[in-house]
C-alpha cells in the first residue's frame, strides 16, 4: 500500500523541498476531506488519490499536477466548494481539479449524455491546461487496477468507455505504457475467459520462443559489430494480450500465426546510426517488400518516431524490427510526459506541440458540435490510430486517418477550403471528391466562391473536423431557410386575418415568445419553418390580444403560398407522388422536416387535407427554372436499337435520364422504367409526345409510388 512518506522519498529525486511540502499539504487536506469515506474494496478512500499521484510521479510531473491528483475527488465527493480550494491551493491547482471533476449536480436524460457532458467539460479544461488529461488518465488507470470490487456490468461499462475514449487518447498523446496497461486491464474486465486463455498460451509459447529469440539477437549483434556499429541495445518485444486479441479478431488469424512473428527493438545513439543499422539488417535478412515504414522522416501524429521493417529470418520466420534512438524510445513510451520526464535530455517539444494542436482541434470540434454526444462521436472518429500521409501542391505533408477522402483533406487545409470545394486533382489527375486517398499522393483542391457543402458528403468523410464542419454549415443553412419559410408561413396565416408580421406590436411578440419559451423571434420562426409549430395557431395567438383587431378568427379565407422548388433543405418533395410544376399541390407540415409537398390527390395526405393546422394550400411560382424528377413506365416492343432511340428522343426533348431499367414481360414486349429530370408538366407532355413517335412504343404511364411515405 502506498504511503505519503514513500511518495515524498521518490519526489525528492526531481522536486525541491518546498514543492514536496506543498504536495504533502494537499495530501493531508484530501485525507481530512475524505475522512470516513471508503472505496468499494473497503480501503480508506485516500489510497486512491495517493495512488494516482504515484502514477504521475513515474512521469516526473510537476508539483501542481501531483497536488491536483491528491485533490481530484474533493470537489466532487466531499462537498468542499471550488472557492475554498482556490483559497488554500491557488487558481492553477483548482482549475486542474475542476477539469478532472465530473458534473455531479445536473440531471441528465441518460448515462451516455452524462458521460458525454463530462468528457466535453474535461476537453475544455484540457485546452487551457494539457496536464488535466494526464491527471485524468492516471485516475482512470488506478480505477482500472481496482475494478475487481465492482459489479460485472459496471466493470464492463467502465472498460468499454476506456477502450472507446481514454486508451485512444493515451495513444494519441504518445503515452504508450499507460495505453498498453489500460487495454490489457479492460480486456481482462470485458472478456476474462479470453484474456486468461491468451495469457496461458503466451506463457506456454514463451519457452519455445526463447531459443529462436536468442539466436536472432546474437546474429543481429554480430552483423552490427562487423559493420562497426557499437553501443546499441537489442531487445525482444513482447506483444501485449489486447494487441494479440485485436489482431486475431481483425485479421482473422489464429494465435499460432501471430505468435510466429518475432519482434525486436534496436536502440542506438543517433539518427545516422538508425539508417546504418537498417542497411546492415537488410544485408543480414531479406526485407519483405512494402513492409518498410520511415516514421523518423515523417513522424506519426502523436510524435512517435522509429524505423519499421519486416524481414524473412531463419526458416522463413517473419521478424519485425523497430530501430530508434534513446530519445525516440522515451517519446514512444511516455509521449508528452517525456516533456517532464526528460527535461534536461533533449528536445521533446515536437510531441507536446502536436498534443496542443490536437487539443486545439478538439476546441473547434466542440464549437461546431450541436450536443455533447455529437462532440464525443466526432472525437471518437478522430482517434484513429492509422495515418496516411499526403502532400499539398507546395510539398507540405498532411496527416490524415486511413480511409480519408479529398473532402477530409480540404477541411484539414482550412474550413473555408472545405466549404467551397467543387473538385480535386490527385497526382494532377481529376478525381471524384469521394476518392479514398493513398500514402504519398499529391492532392489539389479546386474551389468556387458560390460552392457549398453537400449533405451527401457525410456518407463518406471520416475525420471529425470535416464531419462537424459540414453538419455545422448545413445546420446554419437549414436555420436560415427555416426562418425564411417560417416567416412566409406566418405572414400567410396573418394575411388571411388582415394583418402582417410588421403590424404586431413588439410587446405582444415578446409575450408570445415568453409563453413559447423562445429567446428571439428568429427562433420562433425557425420552429415554424421546421414544422415544430403551427403558423395558423401562432397567428391567432399573436392577434388575440392585439389592439384594434376586428377579425372573425373562425372564418379565415385561405390564400395559396407560392413555391419555387429551390427553397432548399426545409422544403421537400414527397417521393410517393413526385409533384412537378403544373400539378395541383398541397403542403404537409412535418415536424423536423419542414414543408413536405404532395400532389392534391395523393393518398398519403387524405387524413390531413381538411386540417388547416397541418396542411397548407400551395401554388407554383410563375418563374421556375429548377429541374424535377418524374418516373415513367414505357411499354415497348423488343427490337434492336429501341433503347438507343428512346434515349435520343429524351435528349431531343431537352430532358435528362437520371435512371433507366428494363424489365422483360415476354419475348415480344418489355417495360422500361425511366427517371427523368424535367422542368414541369408542359415539358413532360412534350417529352411524352416525342417518345410516342418511336415505332414500337405502345403505352407510356407516369408512375407514382403511392405506398411511400412523406
Amino acid at each position: 500500500m502506498p504511503t505519503v512518506d514513500a511518495l515524498s522519498e521518490r519526489l525528492s529525486h526531481y522536486l525541491n523541498a518546498s514543492q514536496i511540502q506543498q504536495v504533502c499539504r494537499a495530501y493531508f487536506y484530501a485525507e481530512q476531506a475524505h475522512e470516513g469515506q471508503r472505496r468499494r474494496s473497503g480501503e480508506p478512500y485516500i489510497i486512491h488519490p495517493l495512488a494516482v499521484a504515484d502514477i504521475l510521479a513515474d512521469m516526473h510531473l510537476d508539483h501542481q499536477s501531483l497536488m491536483a491528483a491528491m485533490l481530484h475527488d474533493v470537489i466532487e465527493d466531499t462537498g468542499v466548494p471550488k472557492s475554498a480550494l482556490a483559497v488554500q491551493f491557488g487558481d492553477v491547482v483548482t482549475e486542474l481539479v475542476d477539469g478532472v471533476s465530473k458534473l455531479t449536480h445536473i440531471h441528465f436524460e441518460s448515462k451516455e449524455e452524462q458521460q458525454a457532458e463530462n468528457f466535453q467539460k474535461m476537453a475544455m479544461a484540457m485546452a487551457r491546461d494539457i496536464r488535466v488529461i494526464l491527471v485524468k488518465l492516471a485516475d482512470r488507470l488506478h480505477n482500472l487496477r481496482t475494478l475487481g470490487s465492482l459489479r460485472p456490468e459496471k466493470r464492463r461499462r467502465i472498460a468499454k468507455e476506456t477502450l472507446d475514449i481514454y486508451a485512444p487518447i493515451a495513444n494519441r498523446l504518445g503515452l504508450n505504457s499507460i495505453r498498453v496497461e489500460m487495454e490489457d486491464l479492460c480486456f481482462e474486465a470485458m472478456y476474462p475467459m479470453r484474456s486468461e486463455m491468451i495469457r496461458k498460451a503466451v506463457a506456454a509459447a514463451r519457452g519455445h520462443r526463447s531459443e529462436v529469440v536468442n539466436n536472432i539477437a546474437t546474429a543481429v549483434r554480430g552483423r552490427l559489430a562487423e559493420t562497426g556499429i557499437n553501443g546499441v541495445r537489442v531487445v525482444g518485444r513482447e506483444k501485449h494480450l489486447y494487441s494479440i486479441y485485436s489482431k486475431m479478431r481483425d485479421q482473422r488469424k489464429s494465435l499460432s500465426d501471430i505468435m510466429d512473428v518475432y519482434g525486436f527493438r534496436i536502440i542506438c545513439d543517433s539518427v545516422d546510426s538508425c539508417y546504418r543499422i537498417l542497411g546492415a539488417l537488410h544485408s543480414l535478412y531479406k526485407p519483405i517488400p512494402g513492409r518498410f515504414k520511415d516514421y523518423i522522416a515523417i513522424p506519426k501524429t502523436n510524435g512517435y518516431q522509429s524505423l519499421h521493417t519486416t524481414l524473412i529470418g531463419i526458416a522463413g520466420l517473419p521478424i519485425e524490427m523497430q530501430i530508434r534512438t534513446e530519445e525516440m524510445e522515451a517519446m514512444a513510451n511516455h509521449g508528452i510526459a517525456a516533456h517532464w520526464l526528460y527535461k534536461a535530455e533533449g528536445d521533446h517539444t515536437s510531441g507536446t506541440q502536436r498534443a496542443r494542436q490536437w487539443v486545439q482541434n478538439l476546441l473547434e470540434l466542440q464549437k461546431n458540435a450541436g450536443s455533447p454526444i455529437e462532440f464525443v462521436e466526432h472525437v471518437k472518429v478522430d482517434l484513429f490510430p492509422d495515418e496516411i500521409y499526403v502532400f499539398t501542391p507546395k510539398g507540405k505533408i498532411m496527416e490524415l486517418p486511413n480511409g480519408a477522402t479529398a473532402i477530409d483533406f480540404a477541411y484539414a487545409v482550412h474550413t473555408d477550403v472545405g466549404n467551397h470545394c467543387i473538385a480535386c486533382r490527385i497526382n494532377r489527375q481529376l478525381a471524384p471528391l469521394s476518392a479514398k486517398l493513398q500514402n504519398g499522393q499529391t492532392v489539389q483542391i479546386v474551389t468556387a466562391p458560390s460552392a457549398q457543402p453537400n449533405p451527401a458528403w457525410l456518407n463518406f468523410v471520416v475525420t471529425g473536423k470535416a464531419r462537424s464542419n459540414i453538419r455545422n454549415y448545413l445546420k446554419s443553412q437549414r436555420r436560415s431557410e427555416s426562418v425564411a419559410l417560417g416567416e412566409r408561413l406566418l405572414n400567410k396565416a396573418l394575411d388571411g386575418l388582415g394583418k402582417t408580421l410588421s403590424d404586431i406590436d413588439t410587446d405582444h411578440v415578446d409575450l408570445v415568445l415568453k409563453e413559447t419559451g423562445m429567446a428571439s423571434l428568429d427562433d420562433l420562426l425557425e420552429d415554424i419553418g421546421a414544422g415544430n409549430r403551427m403558423a395558423p395557431l401562432l397567428a391567432r395567438r399573436l392577434l388575440v390580444a392585439h389592439k384594434g383587431t376586428e377579425v372573425d378568427l373562425e372564418n379565415v379565407p385561405e390564400s395559396p403560398l407560392a413555391i419555387k422548388g429551390t427553397e432548399g433543405l426545409v422544403v421537400n418533395f414527397a417521393k410517393c407522388c413526385s409533384p412537378i410544376p403544373g400539378d395541383p399541390i398541397i403542403g404537409y407540415v412535418s415536424s423536423g422536416r419542414g414543408l413536405v409537398i404532395h400532389t392534391e390527390n395523393c393518398k398519403n395526405v387524405e387524413d390531413f387535407r381538411d386540417n388547416p393546422e397541418k396542411c397548407v394550400i400551395l401554388s407554383w411560382d410563375k418563374d421556375i427554372d429548377s429541374e424535377f424528377t418524374v418516373d415513367l413506365k414505357v411499354y415497348l416492343e423488343n427490337r434492336r436499337g429501341i433503347i438507343a432511340e428512346l434515349a435520343s428522343a429524351v435528349t431531343q426533348a431537352e430532358a435528362n435520364i437520371e435512371k433507366i431499367s428494363v424489365e422483360e414481360r415476354d419475348a415480344r414486349l418489355s417495360v422500361t422504367h425511366l427517371s427523368l429530370s424535367i422542368h414541369g408538366r408542359k415539358h413532360l407532355a412534350r417529352t411524352i409526345r416525342r417518345l410516342r413517335t418511336i415505332h414500337g412504343v405502345t403505352k407510356i404511364v407516369r408512375t407514382r409510388n403511392q405506398a411511400g411515405g412523406n
